[in-house]
């Protein structure tokens, strides 16, 4: 019998495609009542594919051996009740970073020269009355990074690329890198003109972007987050926004997504995206596929490449 996986919600469609052709796919999401699906089928389960993994839906699943996760971050996973079980916890890496890198760059473009105000001119018939007015560039400006990964290494070229200058803020220095290294993270805020924040999610960083952090960027600085929300202390950035005290905010994750405070929509100096950073065709494919491979190897008896736990 084929390893039944059930698919926590939906996802990639050629993802699902190669699940249903190698392993029994239980589609979670598509019942009016999950709570029933898992009490039916829930002894059969011995993979899940997605997401948004808890203690309590491990607990349901007795037989529960790997979760393969469709993303690179896997905080929305109980890790903790995994490693208590000896659940395999896979991710998938290294193929969405440059359409995270590609987005980056487009909000920190899409804030400094207001670009979703110029469209609003131009739609509101605005320019036959008026020039629109000057904005910034990136040219010259530094950016600092929180998070010299994967994907804040693909950031950090395509600044360079931009003709920035690129400094970075992570647990230790990278020797084999050519930008400068601040130890302390308040000191890199003060002295870089954009933050890009691009750190994992969890506890372990839970609230590092701190009032004072933001107080050292200042009402010249301007933040991009597309890590995760919960790394932003998110009531002391809208309150800095609204007095003119940080200068802008491009954010791509939120505190509480998919509900999104409402005092950013007041906001003209920020601009807001739904969680987009990997959303494009060709990278959910590849995710799917890295995903479908890490099942594979771990029924086939073989390490799965992306392990994480």
């Amino acid at each position: 019998m084929k390893p039944a996986v059930l698919l926590t919600h939906r996802l990639y469609q050629s993802t699902v495609v190669a699940i249903e052709a190698r392993f029994d796919a239980i589609r979670l999401y598509e019942g009016p009542d999950p709570d029933a699906v898992l009490v039916r089928v829930g002894e059969r389960v011995r993979a899940i594919a997605g997401g948004h993994v808890s203690a309590d839906l491990m607990a349901k699943l007795p037989n529960l051996e790997i979760i393969a996760n469709f993303g690179v971050g896997y905080d929305s996973v109980d890790t903790t009740a995994a490693k208590a079980r000896g659940i395999v916890v896979t991710n998938t890496p290294d193929v969405l970073n440059d359409a995270v890198a590609e987005l980056a760059i487009g909000m920190m473009l899409a804030l400094g020269r207001k670009i979703p105000q110029a469209d609003r001119f131009v739609r509101e018939g605005q320019w036959a009355h008026d020039a629109y007015p000057l904005t910034g560039e990136l040219n010259g400006k530094t950016v600092g990074i929180l998070g010299l990964g994967r994907i804040g290494k693909e950031i950090a070229q395509r600044a360079q690329a931009m003709k920035m200058r690129v400094v970075y803020h992570g647990r230790q220095k990278q020797d084999d890198q050519p930008y400068i290294y601040y130890n302390n993270l308040s000191d890199m805020a003060r002295d870089a003109d954009w933050l890009m924040v691009i750190v994992p999610g969890g506890a372990a960083t839970q609230g590092i972007v701190t009032r004072d952090v933001l107080d050292a960027l200042g009402p010249e600085g301007a933040i991009v987050n597309l890590g995760r929300g919960s790394l932003v202390d998110e009531p002391a950035m809208l309150d800095l926004l609204e007095t003119g005290k940080l200068g802008g905010a491009a954010l791509d994750v939120f505190l509480d997504e998919p509900r999104v405070d409402p005092r950013f929509f007041a906001l003209d100096n920020v601009v807001l995206s739904p969680h987009q950073g990997s959303a494009t065709h060709q990278t959910r494919h590849k995710m799917g596929q890295t995903l479908v491979r890490n099942l594979e190897a771990y029924f086939a008896g073989h390490p799965p490449p992306n392990r994480v736990i």
